[in-house]
């Protein structure tokens, strides 16, 4: 089987050998793989019965595969970088083959395993541009080889200055002293506990620790106290047990995600390196390094999920090509005070000492229409919902008590709706595009105007009724494209000419026109009346 991020040039150069990745990778990936087979071979040695003289051959048998594997793993992999790309062949029955030309490479990632340092490895992610739309997942992972040749790798990767291959790997280089734009607050753990990755993560760990147990055949009613905690919650009052039973996963909720900030954010560093690129380096257990080269960077994001904002907090991400959709991609920080994920965003563009950062700009406000769509589409389907549970009181008496609690839910749809509206807003700066929108996940972005490489308009028939359109910035970075949700038509078609000129012309299908009357049709039905 073949994979490619792009075609195989045939006149790339054949002298250049390849070499092969680090011979202690022999060690570590059978390590690492029968590491996931522990549940496997634990339930083979202490289910089986005792006078089975096949048991002890599985394990062995297993383990003897593993290593086999491992060993030719190593030797079925091979890679090499010329001055044009970077190549890695592997496999040995599923044979595959990856190219990815250096003018593509957006980024490179350097993660270690504790299980990689501990013998001074580690794994060199290559993420490149897409090519064509064929391959969405550009790029090819080098896994492992020496801590010191993966710096190498990563600034020779990430070097735009066209670079002689080598065949041999090198010294780790004198680092250049790099600007630190950010560390570690350990004032921030209280963010921790506000994040929704941190609370997944810990029922994740929580779902995997029950799996193995059942796995064993272990219940945790077999754990001394459990069962007997279990009978008095029984015995005890609703109100008790529900509110004894709650505030015991709060505290583990709290606990949990306060020690997987501290393994994921430990040591944080953002620093601009010597080489023009953005690196984020953290990790307790796992070390992980992501770098972004400024020249791919089109600009930043402040997001607010709603329980990191009522606490105060936001954090920071990269707008930059190559990165993709991935959930933590582009991360430059963990969850901060509001304050400080700006000012990382106005550092990681390079704000001039003048100049505010992007993303705290003053926004425009949108017209009053979009305020009444946002109370409609809040109020409209609580109200239905309302009006569904009245009815279904007066059909079956019995259920009557419902309707009273679903009335609750109409003061919350209207705050909610005020809130959307108070985050909408957009702006033009001599060098950015900043837009915001959003309720219960608040995102401000700061897109570069360079970055704009279309535009997309969307109007719905009741938009259109209402002299609104979507207008979307179309950029090769990050999602692809950020909304300007329900601003005025005219506003829009000016807001794009104003960011992008001479992009949207007005001899475009007309489309210029249409938005133009489309804005003006509620003056004109206004002037009528």
């Amino acid at each position: 089987m073949t994979v490619s991020a792009d075609p195989v040039d045939p006149s790339v150069d054949a002298e250049v050998p390849w070499r092969r990745l680090d011979l202690r990778m022999v060690v570590v990936e059978p390590v690492r793989t029968l590491v996931k087979f522990v549940p496997v071979l634990l339930v083979v040695l202490i289910i089986g019965s005792t006078n089975d003289p096949v048991r002890p051959w599985i394990t062995l048998g297993i383990g003897v595969l593993v290593v086999v594997a491992g060993v030719v793993r190593w030797r079925t992999t091979r890679y090499r970088i010329t001055a044009e790309r970077v190549e890695l062949h592997s496999g040995w029955l599923r044979r595959q083959r990856r190219s990815v030309p250096r003018d593509r490479i957006r980024t490179v990632d350097l993660t270690a395993s504790p299980l990689h340092r501990a013998f001074r490895l580690s794994v060199v992610a290559v993420r490149a541009a897409e090519s064509g739309g064929e391959h969405r997942n550009g790029g090819l992972t080098l896994d492992a080889v020496s801590t010191a040749e993966a710096e190498t790798l990563r600034r020779e990767l990430l070097d735009r200055r066209p670079a002689e291959p080598r065949s041999t790997p090198l010294a780790r280089p004198v680092e250049p002293e790099a600007e630190v734009l950010a560390r570690l607050h350990w004032s921030w753990l209280r963010f921790a506990p506000l994040t929704f990755s941190s609370l997944a993560g810990v029922g994740a760990i929580a779902a995997a620790g029950f799996n193995v147990l059942n796995e064993l055949g272990v219940s945790p009613t077999d754990v001394d106290g459990v069962d007997a905690a279990a009978e008095r919650l029984a015995a005890a009052p609703l109100w008790l047990a529900v509110g004894s039973v709650g505030l015991a996963l709060l505290v583990v909720a709290v606990v949990g995600s306060l020690v997987l900030f501290t393994e994921r954010w430990w040591g944080y560093r953002l620093t601009r390196e010597a080489d023009g690129t953005l690196r984020v380096r953290r990790g307790l257990l796992t070390t992980r390094s992501l770098s972004v080269a400024e020249e791919r960077l089109r600009g930043v994001g402040v997001h607010e999920p709603l329980l990191l904002r009522a606490g105060g907090g936001a954090q920071t991400r990269a707008l930059s090509t190559g990165l993709g959709r991935e959930a933590q991609g582009g991360v430059l920080q963990p969850p901060a005070p509001r304050a400080e994920a700006h000012r990382v965003a106005g550092a990681a563009l390079r704000r001039v000492p003048d100049e505010a950062d992007p993303t705290r700009t003053p926004l425009l406000p949108h017209p009053p229409a979009a305020r009444r769509r946002r109370y409609t589409r809040a109020l409209l389907p609580v109200l239905v919902l309302v009006a569904a549970a009245a009815g279904v009181g007066r059909v079956w008496p019995g259920l009557g008590w419902i309707w009273p609690g679903t009335v609750v839910l109409v003061p919350l749809a209207a705050l909610l709706a005020a809130d959307r509206y108070r985050a909408l807003g957009h702006a033009l700066t001599p060098r950015h595009l900043v837009t915001r929108l959003g309720g219960l996940s608040r995102r401000t972005v700061a897109l570069q105007r360079s970055g704009v490489i279309g535009w997309t308009v969307r109007q719905s028939p009741f938009q259109r009724r209402a002299g609104l359109v979507t207008l979307q910035a179309v950029t090769a970075a990050g999602e692809g494209g950020y909304r300007i949700l329900d601003v005025g038509a005219a506003d829009a078609v000016a807001l794009a000419e104003a960011t992008t000129p001479g992009l949207l012309p007005r001899s475009s299908a007309g489309c210029t026109e249409d938005l133009t009357d489309a804005a003006s049709a509620p003056r004109r039905r206004a002037r009528r009346a």
